[in-house]
Order: structure tokens, then sequence, then C-alpha cells
């Protein structure tokens, strides 16, 4: 995810970039005026610094569905998401446009579908039937229009786009930033290194769990499952994400409770069990919340990120050097739909920028919709640098019906053991109790390491046999 110089698609359905295509919402020449957009900026920037940072540019993909030309619609993308609207307006001149309007990078139109994807009431007004025409748009955005402001990043590559009148369907597939635009934002305080030092696990696949219930223990009722996981030989513990600051478990009474047994735990064993406590609040009472986290001896705190939104999450990263564990919850909202929504590529890309350390990418196999091959892909997003000059790869966080038996997939898609691999039902729900639930998943990945079946593993390892006899097959 290092700088790119170009998303050009290809395909036999590869269409030239349209830039000679008209803008439907006025302006024929938008398209030759937007290619020229860095020759623009070199020519009517005030100073050399001016140019450089219009000639920088962020580039969007897209899968757009539309009953007009997609090379004119892509021009009405790239009109409407920078200096553009519905007509020219006088301000709008051509110097402006050189240096500030978005451009069509490449266009590949794809197979037609049979009816439109989204109901849209532009259309109806006016009669427009099919065909329903799809392709891919890679559109290009210079960085002066944006500056290092994340809300507005957002709303560039991700925001009126989904309510243009023109489209039946829109969804942002990919991101690619400059890398040293990418180090003008946060970066992450622990990340893959420095939460494997904070656990005191230099290698293997961290292995988590989930309190269950989700919600209904007191503080004192929280504590006491946490030191049992804790004996069960846990690496991390996580709050669920309907837990936050709850009656009958304030984070006031919870955080301290919990945080007293996992310091007698480390004095006892030396090894330090991160407890990632949920405080997805509004976000003076998130900085509190954390403060008593680092105050207690903590290491991690959790958030829900869709619903406490980039700017309190960037606001957190500043005031602690606490791990934060990013959840997901309501992203299937954002990406179900084929034709709406954005990516988990894009998506995470957005969320790295606040300077988040570890990301959910659901489970293989696990109880979620999401296909496999879009969570292998969500973990090696993850694991990916955005920088050239520095280490900003989060920990991929696996969860979501879990057991022993989806280690074999999860290693065969990763290859790798720099993740976090939360159980809940197959730690806290094995026959033999939560100690032997999590002997059974580092067992299951010990299988893996000198390359037999898990059935021939546990031959000799009762735990892995238990839970194989209990949860069924490993997955495929």
């Amino acid at each position: 995810m290092s700088d790119t110089s170009t998303l050009a698609m290809s395909g036999s359905g590869a269409v030239a970039s349209g830039r000679a295509a008209a803008d439907i919402h006025g302006g024929g020449d938008a398209a030759a005026q937007g290619s020229g957009a860095g020759q623009g900026a070199r020519a009517h920037a005030q100073s050399a610094a001016d140019a450089d940072i219009y000639i920088q540019r962020i580039y969007a993909s897209y899968l757009i569905e539309t009953p007009f030309d997609p090379r004119q619609v892509a021009e009405t993308m790239a009109g409407e998401q920078s200096c553009g609207t519905f007509a020219r307006v006088r301000d709008e001149t051509d110097e402006l446009r050189a240096r500030a309007r978005a451009t069509v990078e490449s266009i590949e139109e794809l197979a037609a579908a049979p009816a439109p994807s989204l109901p849209n009431a532009y259309l109806e007004r006016r009669g427009v039937a099919g065909p329903w025409r799809r392709a891919r748009v890679s559109l290009s955005f210079p960085l002066g229009n944006i500056g290092a402001n994340l809300p507005t990043l957002a709303a560039t590559v991700a925001g009126n786009l989904y309510d243009l009148g023109e489209l039946t369907g829109l969804r942002l597939e990919s991101l690619r930033l400059p890398s040293a635009y990418r180090m003008r934002f946060d970066l992450p305080a622990q990340g893959v290194a420095g939460t494997r030092a904070s656990i005191g696990a230099a290698s293997g696949c961290l292995v988590g769990t989930i309190i269950k219930p989700n919600v209904g223990l007191s503080a004192r009722q929280t504590a006491a499952l946490v030191r049992e996981l804790c004996e069960a030989g846990v690496d991390f513990i996580k709050d669920d994400e309907v837990c936050a600051d709850p009656v009958h478990a304030p984070l006031a009474e919870r955080v301290p409770a919990v945080m007293e047994v996992i310091r007698a735990h480390a004095e006892r064993s030396g090894r330090h069990v991160m407890m990632a406590f949920n405080i997805s609040d509004e976000t003076d009472a998130m900085l509190r919340h954390a403060e008593l986290v680092q105050r207690e001896g903590g290491s991690c705190v959790m958030a829900s990120l869709n619903w406490c939104g980039f700017s309190a999450i960037q606001s957190l990263r500043r005031s602690t050097p606490l791990a934060i564990h990013g959840h997901r919850n309501g992203f299937g909202a954002l990406s179900r739909h084929p034709l709406l929504g954005i990516s988990y590529q894009a998506w995470q890309t957005l969320w790295r920028l606040t300077g988040v350390d570890h990301m959910h990418v659901h489970g293989l196999q696990g109880k979620f919709a999401q296909p496999d091959q879009e969570v292998v892909e969500a973990a090696r997003d993850c694991a990916a640098r955005m920088s050239d000059s520095a280490d900003d790869r989060v920990l991929p966080a696996f969860s979501s019906g879990q057991w022993a038996g989806t280690v074999p997939a999860t290693w065969q898609a990763i290859g790798s053991e720099d993740l976090l691999f939360m159980s809940g039902g197959g730690i806290l729900a094995h026959p033999d109790g939560p100690a032997a639930g999590v002997a059974s998943i580092r067992q299951a990945w010990q299988a893996q390491r000198v390359g037999l079946s898990l059935e021939e593993y546990s031959r000799n390892m009762p735990e892995l046999r238990v839970a194989l006899q209990r949860f069924g097959k490993p997955a495929a």
C-alpha cells in the first residue's frame, strides 16, 4: 500500500481514460481540463511547495452501475468530488480546474446488468431505463484539496457519490495513498511488535477470547471470569462490543476489579495478559476511560470504530500510549451489497490513519456472512505496510465462530502467526474447561508447524481430540 502512480484497469473491455468525455453536469471541456491537473498545478501554483501538494494524488477505484455512458458518469464523479457541480459557475476558471479538479485515470466497462441494483427516483422521474451498464472507474484527487484531514479525505472518496442521480450502484473498491501522505497521520502506538512485547509473546499466534455472556456480569463477576481465563493461558481478553459502560458493571468499577486480577496474575506468572476494555463513548468520556485503564496498569482499550468516528479515534490515539483495538461492528451495513458501500481494503486504509493497533477481520468458516476470501484479503490488507518509512502494520484480529478446527484454514490462507486468534465458545464451551480450550487451539497451531492434520496430532493431545469431538470437523 505504498505510493501508487496509477490504478489503470486492464481487460478487453477497457476504454481510454475517458478524459475527453463531456461532463454530464455541464462544461463539456471538463475532461480535457481535468487531464492536465498535474501540469496545471505546476504552471499556476505560486510556489514549488504549492505545486507539489497538487501534483501528489490519491487514487480511488470504484465499481459503478448506470444507464448512461460510463465515461460521462466518471467525469461527473470527478467533478462532483472536486471543484464541479451540476453547472459550471463563474469562478470555476480553467486555472482552478487545472489545479483542483479530480481526474479520471481509467475506465473498464463490464457486462451490463439485467436490472438496476438500487432504486433511483431521479431516473424514475425522467423515465430513464436500461441497459444498466457497469464499469470499474479509477479517479485521482489532488492532495491540495484535502490536506491531512481524515474526515475530508473520507468525504472526498466516499461522500455524495453514493447519492448521484446518474448511478444505480456504486462501491468504493480500493484506495491508495502516497507514503509521505500516510505519514502525516497517526501511526499505531503498539502495532504488531508492541502488542507482542506487551504480552511477552515473541512468537506464535496470539490466542484471545471474549467476555461471555456479552453483557450482564457485574464487575466482580467479570473479574472472576478474567481470573479463570488468565489461568487458562490466554494472551488477550476483550469486552464484547455491546458492553462498554453498563449500569451493572460500570468501567469505574470494572477496570480496577479486572486489573487487580491481571496484575496479580502477572506477578505470579511473569506474563501480562492484554485486556481490551471497551471504552466506546463520546470523546471526552473515552479519554477519561483510557486514563483510568492506563492508571490501573492496563495496556489496551477497544472502540467501535464506525460509531465513535474518525475524529474521536484520532483524539484517543493522541492522548494515550495504550494499544487501540479497533472493532468493525456495523461494517456489514457498509459492505455486504456488491454494488453499494465500501470494500474492506478502502475502509481499513481510512481507519489506519487514526493510529489503531488491531483491526477485526472476522474469521474463516465463521458464523458471519462474509466469504472466506474476503476475510483472507482483509487480513492481508492489515498486514501490509502503507508507509515506505515506518512499520505501520496493524494486528489482524480473527473472531466469530473460531475454534481449534478453524486453525488449519487460517494457517493455509495467511501463512503467518502475526495475528490475534480469538475464540469465545471454542474456549469457554470446551467440555474440559477454558484451559483445555486454550490448549486445544495452541495444539492446533503446533500441528500446522509440524505439518500434521489435526486428527493425527490429536491422538496424543486429549484437549484437541475432545475439541474435535465437541465442535465438529476441522474447517476445509
